[in-house]
């Protein structure tokens, strides 16, 4: 067996493991069984599909949908991932309810390190209600009724995250210290019991079972003695208030009204100050939507991207020569939001196809310039400006300008014949521009004069 046929062997033995564990939800042994997989064959198609299917059962969405798109750029055809990826795009809505509820969750973080746990908690309720799936917003809100002694709730929240994954070494590490703490809180209670017990004695009374504390006849005793020292201690006090105690009164009285005063003041910060972070806490709130909002864009323009990208490589390797559709597609992608090596192809795609595509469109925009079918010309150059702005030493910004110019949108034709002038400076295109320029400027100082004169008859 040679070297290539063992790591084939290997990558499928690490790939049938992961497929049975994943089948009896044990997602944490799957996930390091098919990484394992992935490590030998980096292009195991299967492989990497199960991975990002067990990473979308535990609310990994994100990461899961990072191994299709690897997968269905390794293999663009046949590839089940294409089914999954669309079948997370169709539904915007839930794409940005998963995101929100992401979110959420690196909020409650922050709220545990501030130790505002039962804002946590109530803010991981909505996570779960949300995603239902999502582990470690389970986990987390285990860990915090943990922490706060809430051991029944605690109990089912993590039996919840062990139904999503059996063997998740988090789940079973919170589930061991719930056991021990139960454990203790048990033995506490019952040492309680038992030296309640061992302070009262029992006996029978016909069939019944009485249980007294002992000593009961001293206390009774002590109970009379205390009866009579009452009284005594009474007529002291009232010979104490006749003579000395009246005098404080008044003075008794007051000092009670300043301290009843500055409690009020207190309060009144106080509720002051909660009005103040409650205020925050909306703002916060309405802030991160729209920080959600903003990164549910660029999640979608990102998706756009690369789905352009995909189609636009596959018609360029297929062989076509409809380099103008491929450019189509290629103008519809936004470099920025491509990875490393997406931007690579990108570059390589545009700077095979954009230079056939560019003459093509200037072809397409000088005929229907000549036509007088400017909007066609608008259209047709406005491609090739945004594939080459310099594209035959300006003639495409110059020819761009006249199609504005006769389609009645000065602004756009000043725009660029302007931008002839000044780029290419000497040449005819750009004495042509000037010419153009001021030819506009004095029709429209002519139309402004005949207005005013309008106005003022």
């Amino acid at each position: 067996m040679d070297y290539m046929k063992k790591v084939v062997y290997h990558s499928n033995y690490w790939y049938n493991d992961g497929l049975k564990k994943a089948q009896i939800r044990d997602m944490s042994g799957a996930i390091l069984s098919l990484k394992r997989s992935l490590q030998f064959n980096r292009e195991n198609i299967a492989a990497r599909n199960l991975l990002g299917l067990v990473y979308y059962g535990v609310g990994e969405v994100p990461e899961a949908l990072v191994q299709w798109i690897i997968s269905k750029n390794l293999r663009s055809r046949d590839n089940i991932a294409d089914y999954y990826i669309k079948n997370v795009q169709s539904s915007a809505k839930e794409l940005e309810t998963i995101n929100l509820a992401i979110r959420k969750y690196n909020q409650c973080l922050g709220y545990c390190r501030q130790n505002g746990e039962d804002l946590a908690a109530i803010q991981l309720k909505q996570v779960i209600s949300a995603h239902p799936s999502f582990l470690k917003a389970y986990q987390l809100l285990g860990l915090i009724y943990l922490h706060t002694e809430q051991y029944s709730r605690a109990r089912q929240v993590l039996r919840s995250a062990r139904r999503l994954d059996t063997t998740n070494d988090t789940t079973m590490r919170l589930l061991h210290e719930l056991t021990q703490k139960r454990g203790k809180s048990r033995r506490k209670s019952q040492r309680q019991n038992q030296r309640q017990k061992s302070d009262a004695v029992e006996y029978s009374l016909g069939n019944e079972t009485i249980i007294q504390p002992k000593h009961s006849r001293l206390k009774e005793v002590a109970g009379h003695l205390a009866v009579a020292n009452l009284f005594v201690g009474a007529a002291i006090g009232a010979a104490l208030i006749w003579f000395l105690v009246a005098p404080a009164v008044n003075q008794s009285r007051s000092d009670q009204m300043n301290a009843q005063m500055r409690a009020y003041s207190d309060q009144i910060k106080s509720l002051e100050a909660q009005v103040s972070a409650q205020t925050r806490t909306l703002d916060n709130y309405r802030a991160s939507g729209e920080q959600v909002e903003a990164d549910a864009q660029q999640a979608q323009t990102a998706q756009d991207s690369y789905e352009r990208l995909m189609q636009a490589s596959d018609r360029y390797d297929g062989g076509t020569t409809e380099y103008a559709a491929i450019a189509d597609l290629l103008l519809g992608v936004t470099r920025d939001s491509l990875g490393e090596s997406g931007q690579a192809l990108y570059d390589e795609l545009t700077g095979n196809v954009y230079p056939a595509a560019c003459d093509s469109n200037f072809a397409v925009g000088s005929q229907a310039l000549e036509a007088a079918n400017y909007q066609s010309a608008v259209d047709a150059l406005s491609k090739v400006v945004r594939m080459n702005s310099g594209y035959n030493d300006g003639q495409a910004l110059l020819y761009l300008a006249q199609a504005y110019r006769g389609n009645g949108d000065n602004d756009n034709a000043k725009t660029y014949f302007q931008q002839v002038v000044d780029n290419y400076a000497g040449s005819d295109y750009a004495q042509a521009a000037q010419t153009a320029l001021d030819e506009i400027a004095q029709a429209e100082a002519e139309a402004a004069s005949a207005e005013g004169e309008n106005t003022e008859g």
